[in-house]
Formats: structure tokens, sequence, C-alpha cells
């Protein structure tokens, strides 16, 4: 019998060495661990450097995910959200998913679904060289052509899966930069097109259908035609156009100020779902980040940094989501929570050695089954 609650972390697929591309940006050889291991204090009261309690792992063995879904679900944490990329004509960092979960012997205990974190790629990653954050390594957009091979690679590999996480019985897929989707395949018409095409293959695949999430960001303008200059609309009209299902955020640090107390922020946030539930037609999934400081990938001092997001004031954040599910008892039970492991942007719920297992624990004091 499963929880009542699907609550589902966001996962940074980067901490194994194994995707040969990384070590451009991490030349140790397991990933971004070597900017968490290497992170330094920045001024006085800052809490880094920590340290994580499992160590610094390989999360593309299946021995290390067995032991983190166990983790996850005996704490109330039942779906992974893992960030998938795709440049150059091959995906990247997708050693974390296809050789650690999908081979974890367990993985039916937490399911997975894909978020296309389809943002261009500059330096942010390589702390060497983060300054130049203008700097063009990878662009994200894809044409047409390209959308359509990666759309069937898709539909085979992993919205088949048993362990894929469905809504109405169609895999969940969560488009994060949708104005670069929209640049590579022709502006709003030919985005729906694709779309269009994309659920017409999923339902050819055996699959109900496709369910489309939109990652909220703050309220947004897209360009209708891709081109800039051109007519603009709002990002609750390009949703509608569009014909996404859903919609959540990533991050607070997308819409929120958030170089503040995190009780404060929490009002904004709240405040947030309300103008969503209002403005918007489709459903809106309730969203918890745990905090930000990017700090660890930068060499200088980086402002912003999330204050008093103790593991007692993230668990009475979780029941203002658990609230906002519970009083929209028609759509699916999902919360979204940044993240399983952002430990570059101090935003996971792994345990570490400041706070152990307490956000684990915030989690299932309010969601575990």
């Amino acid at each position: 019998m499963g929880q009542k609650y699907d609550v589902a972390a966001y996962v940074w697929p980067a901490y194994s060495g194994d995707d040969t591309r990384s070590r451009i940006f991490w030349p140790e050889g397991f990933g971004e661990w070597q900017s968490v291991k290497n992170a330094v204090k920045k001024f006085p009261g800052h809490d880094w450097p920590r340290k994580p309690l499992w160590g610094y792992v390989n999360e593309a063995d299946p021995y290390v995910m067995e032991m983190q879904i166990n983790a996850a679900a005996d704490h109330g944490v039942n779906v992974f959200i893992y960030d998938w990329y795709w440049y150059d004509k091959h995906p990247f960092l997708e050693n974390c998913l296809n050789d650690g979960y999908l081979k974890a012997r367990n993985n039916d205990r937490v399911k997975f679904y894909l978020m296309w974190a389809n943002h261009n790629v500059n330096y942010t990653w390589d702390i060497r060289n983060s300054h130049l954050e203008d700097a063009l390594v990878w662009d994200a957009s894809v044409d047409r052509s390209e959308f359509e091979r990666i759309a069937l690679r898709l539909i085979e590999k992993y919205f088949k899966h048993p362990s894929y996480y469905a809504i109405d019985g169609k895999p969940v897929f969560m488009i994060y930069d949708l104005n670069n989707l929209m640049k590579g395949l022709g502006g709003a018409d030919g985005t729906k097109k694709a779309f269009d095409w994309f659920r017409a293959q999923a339902v050819a695949a055996g699959l109900p259908g496709l369910h489309l999430q939109m990652t909220m960001w703050g309220e947004m303008n897209f360009n209708l035609s891709g081109v800039d200059g051109e007519a603009t609309v709002t990002s609750g009209e390009i949703a509608r156009l569009l014909g996404f299902e859903s919609v959540t955020h990533y991050q607070f640090a997308h819409f929120a100020e958030i170089d503040r107390d995190y009780n404060e922020i929490m009002q904004d946030v709240v405040r947030e779902w309300a103008r969503i539930e209002q403005t918007y037609d489709i459903p809106y999934f309730p969203h918890i980040s745990l905090g930000w400081d990017n700090n660890p990938r930068f060499k200088e001092f980086r402002p912003g940094i999330v204050k008093n997001n103790t593991p007692d004031n993230v668990r009475k954040a979780f029941e203002q989501a658990r609230q906002y599910a519970d009083a929209h008892p028609v759509q699916a039970p999902l919360i979204t929570i940044n993240s399983w492991n952002e430990w570059t942007e101090t935003s996971y719920l792994q345990p570490d050695d400041l706070n152990g297992y307490g956000y684990l624990e915030a989690v299932r004091k309010v969601f575990g089954g």
C-alpha cells in the first residue's frame, strides 16, 4: 500500500565521473563532488564547507543507488525527477540514471521521471572559469529533426519503464527552458506541432498519451515566432497555447528574492501559489526549495543566500505544500522538492555534517506513509 502523497525530489546527476565529457568541468574525475570537497568558507558564519555523511559516492553505481533509494523511500520521498541533458546530438550525465538508478534492484520503491534541462551551458560548473558566465560551451536548442530523434529515444528507453512516474497513466515529461525549446523549433506554432507529434508517438507506442509539464519561473513573456521583437504572450498564455498539462517550479531562486529569512520567502511562495492557481487553468503542483547558496561553484563570494532554512522551518514549508495538495483533491497529490542532491546550490535532502538527516526527517514527519 503506497503513501498518500507523491513527493518528488530533483536529482542533479553530476556526482559521478563516468561520463567522460564531464571531465572538462570536473577534471578530478568524480563529478561535481570536486566542488563540494574543495568548497571554502567565504565569510564569518558561512555554513561551508560541508561534508556528505554518505561520502563522495559514485551515484552511477547501482549499489550506491540502492542505498539512496531505500533512504529516500524510508523517509517519504517516492519519486526522483532526473535532470536530463542533451548536447551536441548526445545525452550528457545519463550514467547516474542508466547505470545507477535503472540498474538498482529496488528501483520499484522510488519512481522516476525526467525534466529536460535544456538550458545552454556556460562555465558555471567549472570553478576555474565560472566567472566566464557569458561564454557558451553548448547550445541546448534543437531543431525538429533532432527533437524527433530525442523523443523516440525517450519513449522507448524511459517512458515504458515500469517505474516511470505517470499521471492518469500518461508518463510525465517536464520542460525546463521553454524559451530555448521554442527557439529551436521555430516558435509557438512549430513547438505545438512538435508536441502534438510527440503525443501521437507515445500513443503509437502503446502509452495512453503524454503529460507535459512546464517549469514555472516568474511570469515571463514568450516570443510567439521565436524571433526577438515579435509578438509575445505570457507564461499562462503559452502554457494554454502549447497544451501543457501542468506546471511546477524548480527553485525558489527563479521567482523570489532569496537573500533573506526562509520564513519570509515562504510567505511570497504561498502568494505565488495562489496567483498561479487563479491565473492558470491547468494544475499547479506545489514546490518547496530547501535553500540557496551557490558559492561552492565560484572562487569569489556570490551574494544571495537563504537564511534560517533549518530542518524545522523546512518542515513547516512542507506542511504548507501538503495543505495545498489536500485542498486540490482532484489533481495528483504531487509535491516537488529542490532537491535530492543539489549540493553546490546548497539545496539538498541528503544528510550532511551540519543537519544530519534533519531534512529527510522533515519529509518523513509530514509526508511519510
